[in-house]
């Protein structure tokens, strides 16, 4: 009998993946109350081989109990199980909250970017104890779906770290939560070719004018050279996430192609990657 266990920051996925496992078979069970857990795992030891795997999906509505519950189960480690933790940048979390008009649910007592920050107070031992972080800042559902399908089905390797690259054109203002920035404006560039111009870099055209620059692979073997060196690193420091940007002048052409090329890259080394082009489609006066 194998089991989940659900976790971590409200809005941060949590209900999202619970239904992703039950497209991939398992039985699921979301906002288990704390003082039932022992209960149901002992009801479904009687039952394992109509449940073999059991997914259960526990917040922070449990408040003080919540931690102490879950550090003292004991009982999971007599089964095959597996903690994954969903994160999310304060940021995001409360765009989401006001987009959905839904409360946080300590917020009731207080306003939602404290309520943000007791919550990860309660979920900070937890997280310690997780065997999977995803933070999914920059993922969309159904990249949560890939990725949940890779691990537990495929049985690929998780790398521990979730790369955004957001493509970006200087003239725009550089993205604020880059961790590492790229600047390609060394490049050719397409846009003084006037049959390139409305093209972006996703064109086999763009792509191809832009390879024509002999600089083009050797800064993108320097690149993934770069990358290959610190991805590492980062996942050993704990880190879960990282944003890369990538940028030329206006965001359309040159740092599309190199995104584009690092980007595949990065998924045959097996790392979830979200592509962004933050600036692709805005109307501009001067190069790309």
């Amino acid at each position: 009998m194998e089991f989940i266990i659900v976790t971590g920051m409200s809005g941060a996925g949590k209900s999202t993946a619970i239904k992703c496992f039950e497209d991939m078979g398992y039985y699921c069970m979301d906002n288990l109350p704390l003082g039932l857990l022992n209960n149901f795992i002992e009801l479904a030891k009687e039952c394992q081989n109509k449940f073999p795997k059991i997914v259960l999906g526990i917040d922070i509505r449990g408040s003080a109990l919540f931690e102490q519950s879950f550090l003292d189960l004991q009982i999971l480690e007599n089964y095959r199980h597996n903690i994954l933790f969903f994160d999310c940048s304060d940021t995001e979390l409360i765009k989401r909250f006001k987009e959905t008009r839904r409360i946080h649910p300590l917020a009731k007592e207080m306003r939602i970017d404290e309520a943000l920050r007791k919550e990860r107070e309660f979920l900070t031992k937890i997280k310690q104890r997780a065997d999977y972080i995803i933070d999914t800042t920059y993922i969309l559902p159904k990249d949560v779906k890939e990725l949940l399908v890779n691990i537990f089905e495929q049985n690929t390797e998780f790398m521990g770290l979730v790369i955004t690259i957001i493509v970006f054109g200087f003239k725009y203002g550089i993205p604020l939560d880059a961790d590492l920035i790229f600047d390609v404006r060394f490049l050719k560039n397409p846009y003084y070719d006037k049959h390139l111009r409305s093209h972006t870099g996703n064109t086999i055209e763009v792509k191809d004018f832009v390879f024509s620059d002999p600089n083009t692979d050797i800064f993108i073997d320097k690149l993934i050279d770069l990358t290959d060196f610190l991805a590492p690193l980062y996942t050993k420091e704990g880190k879960n996430q990282l944003v890369i940007g990538i940028g030329c002048t206006g965001g359309k052409h040159r740092s599309v192609v190199i995104a584009n090329e690092l980007s595949e890259y990065l998924k045959q080394q097996k790392y979830v990657v979200n592509l962004e082009f933050r600036d692709i489609e805005k109307d501009t006066k001067r190069g790309k």
